[in-house]
This record gives structure tokens, sequence and C-alpha cells, in this order.
């Protein structure tokens, strides 16, 4: 995530740090699960950009990648690997 978010312009950065912000109070939002306890933020301004994040028990534990629409199947794909491999070493 933090590779991702930091190579776009400070303008879309800061608006995607407003974003997070308001979650940490409990507005999530646009979001939807995508499946496998992995679910994405959908922003409506750029090019369609989303943050995917894994959630255990209704509590946001790791923002795992971003992307934007045209990389959303890719994006999705990669964000429920990162996520597996995440269980998989907290459960060991």
């Amino acid at each position: 995530f933090a590779e991702w978010v930091s190579s776009l312009a400070v303008k879309e950065r800061t608006r995607i740090f407003t974003k997070l912000d308001r979650v940490e109070t409990g507005n999530l939002g646009d979001h939807k699960s995508v499946g496998n306890g992995v679910w994405e933020f959908k922003f409506h301004f750029g090019p369609g950009y989303r943050i995917y994040y894994g959630e255990i028990d209704n509590t946001i534990i790791l923002l795992l990648c971003g992307g934007d629409k045209s990389s959303q199947k890719k994006d999705v794909k990669k964000a429920k690997a990162y996520w597996k491999d995440w269980l998989k070493r907290r459960e060991a």
C-alpha cells in the first residue's frame, strides 16, 4: 500500500488520507467485500482509485494494496494473496 500511495500526486494522496481519517472514525463510505476476507474502498475521483484491506471481526487490520479501475482484477488477486500470506504468518 505505502509504495502505491507514495507514487500518487500530492493532491490525490491528500484525498485518500482524508478518506482514511474518516474510516478511523467509523465512516467507511463506499466499500464492499471482494471475497476471502478482503474488502475494497472505492474512491470517486481520478481514475477510480481503490484500496484493498483485510478485516477481522469488523476491524480493519491491514491496508494491502491500492490501484484504480484499470488494474482492479489484478489488484484484487494481489490483495487476496497478501491477505492469505498475512493470515498464515499470524498463525505461525
